[in-house]
């Protein structure tokens, strides 16, 4: 009786913590978001010094706050799943452990010469922010979207690369020293500020050969933005077109993104 009890109090919590499809679940995510976006608000308003002087206590006593929040949370994951070594290695728990370290470790640094390593350590606590991938339920299909367009990206990206090393070695050929083009690497440069169509203007050529270079340049820049953008664009659509995912959270590992007839969690074997 009391063994059911227990099973029954952990399948209620995982409903709650882990899924998102019932009332509490989405109730919990939102207080969840609404925490993260506060907590990643009051590290950067205690950033400015202005209000550090003037608020730095009541930020304190928020940023412990939240600290202590994110640590029940953290616990909790770990105690309802009954593999919790597999979601401290995942990207998430990583993610997670990331997020409440800093706050602790800053009781241990202290004194005068510790406080550069301090702020280096606040600004850790950003990592936050990629705790929203545990509640956007699109995360896995733009995910899915990014994995399947890698290849053809980084295909892309390394003819681009060749491109930008050979554009910016005929720019040094053509234009003289004086115009900015001191050598190879600084003429590349150029031409990769060029074709991502940012142009800072620290560079620029003067003569007719090198404008006319510059300007097809900039013509490419535009085919560059647009290629990556169908890549993914298509990746997309095909994701949409395929077998849904299955969103419900494994008890084992508290991952997701089984397949719509999974029997047993593809990571752990746990039975969904």
């Amino acid at each position: 009786m009391e063994q059911q009890k227990n099973q029954d109090w952990r399948a209620k919590l995982h409903e709650i913590i882990y899924e998102s499809n019932t009332y509490a679940g989405k109730a919990f995510d939102v207080a969840l978001l609404i925490a993260i976006f506060t907590s990643i608000l009051v590290v950067m308003l205690d950033s400015i010094q202005s209000y550090h002087q003037k608020y730095g206590d009541i930020f304190s006593i928020m940023e412990w706050t939240f600290t202590g929040l994110f640590t029940i949370e953290y616990t909790l994951r770990l105690i309802i799943i009954k593999h919790p070594i597999n979601y401290i290695k995942s990207p998430l728990g990583i993610v997670d452990l990331l997020a409440l370290i800093p706050s602790y470790l800053s009781v241990i640094f202290v004194g005068a010469q510790s406080l550069l390593a301090l702020r280096a350590l606040r600004l850790l606590r950003v990592f936050r922010i990629f705790k929203l991938g545990h509640y956007l339920s699109e995360m896995k299909f733009l995910t899915v979207a990014l994995r399947g367009s890698m290849r053809k990206i980084s295909i892309f990206m390394l003819t681009v690369l060749a491109l930008v090393i050979v554009l910016g070695s005929m720019m040094y050929l053509i234009e003289n020293r004086e115009n900015g083009f001191t050598n190879i690497p600084e003429s590349i440069y150029w031409a990769i500020v060029t074709i991502t169509t940012v142009g800072y203007g620290d560079i620029s050529p003067v003569t007719p050969l090198g404008k006319f270079v510059a300007s097809l340049i900039m013509l490419i820049g535009y085919a560059i933005i647009a290629v990556p953008t169908g890549i993914i664009t298509t990746e997309m659509a095909v994701a949409a077109r395929k077998k849904g995912f299955h969103h419900e959270v494994c008890p084992g590992c508290g991952r997701e993104g089984h397949d719509d007839d999974a029997k047993f969690c593809k990571y752990c074997a746990t039975k969904l």
